[in-house]
């Protein structure tokens, strides 16, 4: 989210130009949302308003992870829950939270997380708000590949996580291929992921449907997003994975505000429009594959949260960090009501779905306003 600029000579202070002392520079080299922070010979351009947006998100994100410890399907009340987190209660409530609750709440965050910031890449690599990993077979394609792990079996558990990004990798490639490369028009990278999604769906519904009551119902219940039995076992490898792809996503995005312009300009300002549009997929769809291979495909999270985030930071920013915190908090807050709201648990993608009809209504609708009416 940062940009790089070089710091002016030490004989100058900030606001004045280096050839004319005293006289003021253009305002279009310090952007006027963002303060310049210089550490030595090198500096930033600090974006205020996502800056501001992110210490607002952190303490809300904090508060829905407090309700989602404290809020409780099996009767525990908020005070044997609190006991239970720290260790002070009986060993059912320690185990209960700790064991159970904890571990899901942390993986439905960095699930969130994850979702968020696949889905800022592939809205700003392809410049539609729709193209996100749900709906261009990203994440069809990692759910297949686990659900075909199950063919043949009779225990109904899943095959392993990892899958879920080789899945998602086959299903990226065949999208870009059919759609002329990743950087063809919004439209057609859409249209194209979506009859993938289509086909790649319905091979997954073939594999189901062929499994027994028993391994099709357990098989069932991850494929609507379900965190339920989440443990520290894939917690862990989630959380290493995001360390090292979060990083590259913000320089991606970094680099992905230079592709607003057109490609001559892009290359102008130092940068090599197949690169990053090929490194910027690559970290969307790692990202999503393995959101999906360990949570499951919870939808509207990656539609949602960049959007959500784009509206707070502004429109002059790619907003990986904003998208990362409004997707976590969606997901534990969508996780922490389906546990609560009804006597049978919902699972997490099912409530993120009720709540991202209307969403996607709401994006559509202000699409059409917002596009110039022409003359007939």
């Amino acid at each position: 989210m940062s940009a790089y600029e070089p710091a002016p000579p030490e004989r100058d202070t900030p606001g004045t130009s280096p050839l004319a002392p005293g006289s003021s520079l253009p305002p279009s080299v310090t952007p006027p949302d963002s303060t310049v922070v210089r550490t030595g010979a090198l500096s930033w351009l600090l974006p205020r308003r996502s800056v501001l947006l992110a210490l607002c998100l952190a303490p809300v994100l904090l508060g829905v992870v407090c309700l989602a410890v404290l809020a409780s399907s099996t009767g525990m009340s908020a005070g044997e829950s609190l006991r239970g987190l720290f260790g002070t209660g009986d060993a059912a409530g320690v185990m209960v939270v700790r064991e159970f609750r904890l571990p899901r709440i942390v993986v439905g965050l960095l699930v969130g997380a994850a979702l968020g910031v696949a889905g800022c890449l592939t809205q700003t690599l392809a410049g539609n708000r729709l193209a996100t990993p749900d709906l261009v077979g990203v994440n069809e394609g990692a759910t297949a590949a686990v659900v075909a792990s199950v063919a043949g079996s009779t225990t109904g558990m899943l095959g392993a996580w990892w899958l879920g990004p080789l899945g998602a990798a086959a299903t990226a490639v065949l999208v870009v291929l059919c759609a002329g490369g990743a950087g063809a028009a919004g439209y057609r990278l859409l249209v194209t992921g979506i009859g993938v999604s289509t086909f790649v769906g319905a091979v997954s519904d073939l594999v189901m449907s062929r499994q027994n009551q028993a391994t099709a119902g357990g098989v069932f219940l991850w494929t609507v997003g379900s965190l339920n039995g989440r443990d520290w076992a894939v917690g862990g490898p989630l959380l290493v994975i995001l360390a090292v792809l979060l990083p590259l996503a913000l320089a991606a995005g970094h680099r992905l505000q230079l592709l607003r312009f057109d490609d001559d300009t892009a290359t102008a300002l130092g940068a090599d429009p197949r690169r990053v549009r090929a490194a910027a997929l690559g970290v969307a769809v790692g990202l999503a594959g393995v959101a999906v291979g360990i949570g499951g495909p919870i939808g509207f999270v990656a539609l949602a949260a960049p959007v959500l985030a784009a509206r707070l930071a502004g429109p002059t920013r790619v907003p990986v960090t904003g998208a990362a915190l409004t997707g976590a908090f969606l997901v534990a807050a969508a996780d922490a009501l389906g546990r609560v709201v009804a006597p049978v648990e919902i699972p997490a993608g099912v409530v993120t779905s009720v709540l991202g009809g209307p969403f996607l209504l709401w994006v559509l609708l202000r699409q059409d306003r917002g596009r110039p009416s022409g003359k007939a």
